[in-house]
């Protein structure tokens, strides 16, 4: 009667543990494209222009998906090495989830993804992004009466927000046909002498990663060159000694195509610039918060006031004038960024000393981040303590009482993770990050396929070195339930790991994107493990069942 019990409660806490496990997992993914900036509801005020440009145009190329590695190879991209070779390069550091309306935020707000208000995510099939609520480079240009223009795909006129965008042309699809006709309106824009910012967006790499075998495949080289021949053409329709032109990329992408997580290559980007006001020479690494603002800086704007980035003045041939009023504008703009973020953290703002002598970027990101920071660990102690309580007390009430059969059904779930990662990591392909997700739909199939197969060679394990077949039916369904509760116990540590540092579900900060993959990985597999644990349960008892008739029968 007990062994009934401890059975009945087992098939009990599988349903459970399936029903939490969707639950948690949509939960969690639509928060994250939920997710909106604590300034979402009080956009930050925007400061006053700096003044006089020292450029007369900038125009911005921004080539998505580009890498650092296929932009330095001069016999691909020879148009954009005699730039780096003329002008101003670095190497630019991006921030996850690493996806291109992301990276587009980023670059024209200046601010990071939590506080920029871009989307988090891209936007699912058939839908749209919000609208920048935070100043940006379009809103910058506009309000000093000069004119912006853009060209590329219709993505970027979701976010840009209409009133700040002077003019466009866009194109419904990412195909070379579209990014050359992209490219010759640019060039229209260019020499109509009317827009002092223009935004050229180039989409072909990013294709052929996504779609053509990633960026090891000749298909991506051949896309990278002709984007290099559209720069050319636009480079052709400007003056450098009066003009300034900008490369810069997105994300990367991994070997075999895809972006959106921590991988290191999909966080590091090319940027160069020539032309006027720009000092050559290579300058190392860089933040791609640093760009908005030096965008602003040449045509003489307002910072962005989301700006969380540098000016890169080393870049630039400013003069003392000029550079002590970039000083005084950012520290204005920090300062008001930074009593903007701690209202909405409900944090009473302290008064922050700083100076032209001093980096007031610096100083006021170290602070914003001292407030993140310490709200956080007010929020993940308590978290820490209850995911290792129900560790503890779980893992007591399953490992105890099993005496020799423990030894197996550990084996067993050591035998279901290495043949999941087996079959994920190695066979697959796959990455641990987002960067490998190509939909939803794409992930959770990928991860029910992989659970059940690896959790059932792994019963089968379990069912012959047990040989549960010639045990009473009650007895060998609660020796595979006892199975299956260790395996997902140990299965749900990256889960119960995710909760403790991240929280449940996104809330009012990004959480930290490789413990947040890892946790919705773990959380795919207990609902698959959950349901196909119920179906072995079945299984194993209708198998002893028939063995034992069979046997009562001879």
């Amino acid at each position: 009667m007990k062994k009934y019990r401890w059975v009945l409660l087992g098939i009990v806490s599988l349903l459970a543990v399936a029903g939490m496990s969707y639950f948690w997992a949509t939960g969690l993914m639509d928060s994250l494209y939920a997710y909106r900036s604590p300034l979402s509801s009080s956009p930050v005020a925007a400061g006053r222009p700096l003044g006089e440009p020292v450029s007369r145009r900038v125009v911005m190329i921004l080539v998505d998906a580009l890498r650092v590695d296929t932009a330095a190879n001069a016999a691909l991209m020879p148009t954009l090495n005699q730039l780096r070779a003329a002008g101003a390069s670095a190497t630019v550091h991006s921030r996850t989830p690493s996806y291109s309306f992301q990276g587009w935020t980023t670059l024209l707000t200046g601010g990071w993804q939590e506080l920029s208000d871009g989307p988090a995510m891209n936007p699912a099939e058939g839908e749209s992004a919000w609208t920048w609520t935070q100043d940006n480079v379009f809103s910058a240009v506009h309000a000093t009466g000069m004119k912006n223009a853009y060209a590329g795909t219709h993505y970027f006129t979701e976010v840009i927000p209409a009133a700040a965008l002077d003019a466009s042309f866009i194109v419904e699809s990412e195909t070379i046909e579209n990014d050359a006709l992209s490219a010759a309106e640019a060039v229209k824009f260019i020499q109509s002498g009317e827009y002092a910012f223009v935004l050229l967006h180039i989409n072909q790499v990013d294709w052929a990663g996504h779609h053509e075998g990633g960026p090891r495949d000749p298909r991506w080289n051949e896309a990278a060159t002709r984007a290099d021949a559209l720069i050319a053409q636009v480079l052709a329709a400007l003056d450098l000694s009066q003009d300034t032109i900008m490369i810069v990329s997105d994300h990367g992408q991994i070997d075999a195509g895809g972006h959106g997580g921590q991988d290191a290559i999909v966080l590091v980007e090319p940027f160069v610039m020539a032309g006027a006001a720009v000092r050559p020479g290579a300058y190392g690494d860089i933040d791609q918060t640093d760009v908005a603002p030096t965008i602003t800086t040449l045509l003489g704007a307002n910072l962005p006031a989301v700006s969380q980035g540098h000016a890169l003045s080393g870049m630039l041939n400013l003069s003392e004038t000029q550079l002590l009023t970039l000083t005084q504008a950012s520290i204005l703009q920090q300062k008001t960024l930074y009593e903007a973020y701690s209202r909405a953290m409900n944090v009473e703002p302290v008064e922050i000393q700083s100076s032209p002598d001093h980096f007031p970027v610096t100083i006021y990101q170290s602070a914003m981040e001292n407030i993140k920071t310490g709200r956080l660990n007010s929020e993940r102690i308590p978290r820490l303590i209850l995911a290792g309580m129900i560790v503890l007390a779980l893992g007591f009430f399953l490992f105890k009482n099993h005496g020799q059969t423990l030894g197996w059904m550990l084996a067993s779930t050591a035998i279901y993770l290495a043949v999941f990662h087996l079959i994920y990591g190695l066979l697959q392909g796959r990455t641990y990050s987002l960067s490998s997700v190509l939909s939803s739909g794409d992930i959770i199939n990928t991860a029910a396929l992989d659970t059940a197969l690896a959790l059932i060679i792994a019963w089968l394990v379990l069912f012959t070195a047990l040989r549960l077949a010639t045990l009473p039916p009650l007895q060998a369904t609660h020796t595979h339930l006892a199975f299956t509760g260790i395996a997902l116990l140990i299965v749900a540590l990256p889960a119960l790991w995710g909760f403790a540092w991240n929280g449940a579900i996104v809330t009012w900060t990004l959480p930290e994107m490789a413990s947040t993959f890892l946790a919705f990985l773990s959380i795919l597999q207990l609902l698959i493990m959950a349901a196909v644990g119920l179906l072995l349960t079945g299984l194993t008892s209708l198998l002893s069942f028939l063995y034992q008739r069979n046997g009562r029968s001879k």
